[in-house]
């Protein structure tokens, strides 16, 4: 079937065509005993494709009991409304933190046009569908969702959002990993092995919590990553520490920028391009640095102002530890 990919233990990959383009965004099924669990939903455009990848498995709509969102970021989770009026018997499971956004997303949509401006983000989600709160399950840590026989277990995972999940199926020995394990496209496959690149996109970057958290999926041995970014890796402590590298890499690539506004931003993009460079060699891909650097260009410049608003805060954060530090010696001197 076309844009679905079959693998093993009832797991079905469905290409989301996010932004119109193939095999950049993922939405994932998980089928046990006729029941289903769609984990993550693309925007409004994928939708259809979502729906035509059920009915070609046979699937009615009814099967469906969860719709699971990893995180809000659209392209994760602006079709959700959309699908949720189209599965009658499903609830949707998100993080506590989120619920408010999906039963009202008018924030999600400023949020959208701040990145991408009102007609790129038009083009990209289309109008988002408010989702009825009754619908909803709220999601804590160590959660877990029945599904026919089988459990999927929701965890914390913040770093690359603070309201980020990721789904533990301990039946196929595999987690579903959303933003929280990088991207992973699969034109830079050499040889079936897999690269990874962090994703610091605004505005919620936290690299000791990426690393955390990235630590802590790799604590269950699983035997393979599913990413919305694209796909099934395996190989999962190689690429953890090709995360651990590449997220260190970046850091310091935000810290060294001396700039301003757009002079910072270019300074920062300009060093990530370089990054990209270097693993270009250091992983011997077949593509030259330039086709490189065109399929991860989106991706450099999200990353560039998520790294930007992570240095706004830190700087936010120093400051205002300063000031509590004065205050209280302003307390002492007084008494």
């Amino acid at each position: 079937m076309q844009g679905v990919t079959c693998h093993s233990d009832g797991i079905y990959g469905v290409d989301a065509v996010y932004g119109g383009q193939p095999r950049l965004a993922a939405v994932h099924f998980v089928i046990d005993h006729g029941r289903v669990a769609v984990i993550d939903t693309g925007s409004n455009a994928s939708v259809p494709h979502v729906l035509a990848a059920l009915g070609g498995l046979g699937i009615d709509p009814d099967a469906v009991d969860w719709v699971i969102l990893t995180h809000l970021h659209l392209d994760h989770a602006g079709g959700a409304g959309s699908l949720m009026c189209a599965l009658p018997r499903a609830r949707l499971a998100v993080h506590s933190k989120s619920v408010r956004h999906l039963t009202n997303p008018v924030r999600l949509w400023e949020k959208a046009v701040t990145v991408f401006g009102v007609g790129q983000a038009f083009r990209l989600y289309g109008r988002l569908v408010p989702i009825d709160e009754r619908r909803i399950t709220p999601t804590r840590d160590g959660m877990e969702l029945p599904l026919g026989d089988r459990v999927l277990r929701v965890l914390d995972a913040p770093g690359h959002a603070c309201h980020h999940t990721v789904v533990w199926d301990e039946y196929a020995h595999v987690f579903f990993t959303g933003d929280a394990f990088g991207v992973s496209y699969r034109e830079f496959d050499v040889c079936d092995r897999a690269f990874v690149f962090p994703t610091t996109s605004p505005a919620q970057f936290d690299p000791v919590m990426m690393m955390d958290s990235i630590n802590r999926m790799v604590s269950y041995g699983p035997q393979a990553m599913y990413l919305t970014h694209y796909g099934r890796v395996s190989g999962v402590e190689r690429l953890a520490a090709d995360l651990f590298r590449l997220i260190h890499a970046q850091v310091a690539v935000a810290q060294a920028a001396r700039g301003e506004g757009l002079v910072r931003y270019v300074e920062i993009l300009a060093g990530l391009e370089e990054l990209v460079r270097e693993e270009c060699a250091r992983q011997r891909w077949a593509l030259s640095e330039e086709v490189s650097l065109n399929l991860l260009r989106l991706d450099l410049s999200l990353n560039a102002h998520g790294l930007e608003s992570w240095l706004d805060y830190t700087a936010e954060r120093e400051a205002m530890e300063v000031l509590g530090a004065l205050e209280a010696e302003l307390e002492v001197a007084v008494a």
